[in-house]
C-alpha cells in the first residue's frame, strides 16, 4: 500500500491528508489570543543527571535519548546517529528576545553530541526548525539532512545546502543504507504570516538496513491518516508520538493531540513501544507543564507508552 502525495488548493497552499485546509481561522485564532495563558510554568527547571547516551546498541535495536521538545538523538545498530527535530536555542521564535523560551537546558548540548549523521526535520515551525542548531550541527558535521517540501531554501539561504525534500509517501536513503519514508500529518507550516502552508509538514517512517522500523510524528492532530500509515507498513517496533500543546482543546485539535489522542495513535500505528515527545520544554499553549505527563500516565493502562527522562536513554528492538 502506498501513501498518496500532497495536495494543494488554488492558492499553492499544502492540504492536509483529508484534503482540509490546515490549522484554524483568523477569527479562532484572534478568540484563542484573548484566553488567559493557563498555569504558570517555572522559569528554569534542572533535571536530575542521567547516563550517558549507548554507544553501541543491540542487532535489531536502535537507542533513544531525549534532549528535550521533539529533539531525540537516536543510535542505529551500525553505529549511524540520528537527531530529531533539533532545537538548542533558547527561543522558538524568530525573535533572540521575545516569544516561548525553554524552561529546561537541552539534555545534552549541542557540543557534547557525539557525530550526527542524518537530521530529520519535520516542518517549519520554530520549535522544529531552528536554523542556528542546523547551521551549527552543518558546521561541525555536515550531516544529511531531510526535510518536507519547501523548506531546502530556507535552510540554504542560512549556509545549510543541500537538504532532501521529500513529499508525503517519498522515499530516500540515509547514510548506512538506511532508508526513510515521509509520512503525511495533520498539520501546518509557516515562519511568518504570509507563508502558511507553503512548505509541507509531515513526520518520518525510519527502516534500518537491519530490519525492524521506527516512527517519528513531529507534530499532529488525530486523525485517520494514523491508521492508513500503520497499515501501509504493517506496524512499528518503535515510534516517538507527541503529547503536549493541546490546550484549549477547541482550538488545538486542529494540530495537536491529546495524551489520550496519543495512546489511540499508538493503536493506530500498530507500534510495539512509544515514547512520548513534545512536553515539558517550552510553553506553547495553555497546559501545565506536568499535566502531559499524568494524564498519559493515567490512561495508558497495558500500552507500552512510555514517559522518557530528560537526558534518559530507552533502547528498543525494532
Amino acid at each position: 500500500m502506498r501513501l498518496a502525495p500532497s495536495r494543494k488548493d488554488a492558492k499553492g497552499r499544502f492540504l492536509n491528508p483529508d484534503g482540509g485546509t490546515a490549522g484554524q481561522s483568523l477569527r479562532n485564532v484572534l478568540r484563542m489570543m484573548r484566553e488567559r495563558g493557563g498555569p504558570p510554568w517555572p522559569n528554569a527547571l534542572v533535571d536530575p543527571p542521567q547516563a550517558p547516551a549507548p554507544e553501541f546498541v543491540p542487532h535489531g535495536h536502535a537507542s533513544f535519548t531525549f534532549i528535550g521538545h521533539s529533539t531525540f538523538l537516536i543510535r542505529l545498530d551500525d553505529g549511524t546517529t540520528i537527531l530529531t527535530d533539533p532545537i538548542f536555542s533558547d527561543r522558538c521564535s524568530p525573535l533572540s528576545w521575545a516569544g516561548p523560551k525553554r524552561v529546561r537546558p537541552p539534555a545534552i548540548a549541542l557540543e557534547a553530541l557525539p557525530r550526527i549523521d542524518v537530521v530529520l526535520v519535520s516542518h517549519g515551525h520554530y520549535d522544529h526548525l531552528d536554523i542556528p542548531s542546523l547551521k551549527a550541527l552543518h558546521a561541525r558535521w555536515q550531516p544529511a539532512i531531510f526535510t518536507g517540501l519547501g523548506h531546502a531554501a530556507l535552510m540554504a539561504r542560512h549556509g545549510i545546502p543541500d537538504a532532501v525534500e521529500l513529499d508525503w509517501g517519498g522515499e530516500a536513503v540515509l547514510p548506512g543504507g538506511h532508508r526513510a519514508t515521509y509520512l503525511p500529518m495533520r498539520h501546518f507550516s509557516a515562519r511568518g504570516l504570509h507563508d502558511r502552508s507553503k512548505a509541507l509538514w509531515g513526520g518520518f517512517a525510519v527502516e534500518p538496513a537491519s530490519g525492524g522500523r521506527l516512527a517519528f510524528l513531529g507534530d499532529t492532530a488525530a486523525g485517520g491518516h494514523l491508521d492508513v500509515i500503520g497499515r501501509a507498513f504493517g506496524g512499528f517496533g518503535a515510534a516517538l508520538i507527541p503529547i503536549g500543546a493541546y490546550e484549549p482543546f477547541w482550538f488545538m485539535q486542529a494540530v495537536h493531540m491529546t495524551p489520550e489522542q496519543a495512546l489511540e495513535t499508538q493503536l493506530q500505528l500498530r507500534a510495539r513501544t512509544v515514547i512520548a515527545m513534545h512536553f515539558g520544554t517550552f510553553k506553547l499553549t495553555q497546559e501545565a507543564i506536568d499535566e502531559p505527563g499524568r494524564r498519559l500516565l493515567a490512561a495508558r493502562g497495558s500500552q507500552d507508552f512510555r514517559l522518557p527522562d530528560f537526558g534518559g536513554s530507552i533502547t528498543l528492538p525494532l
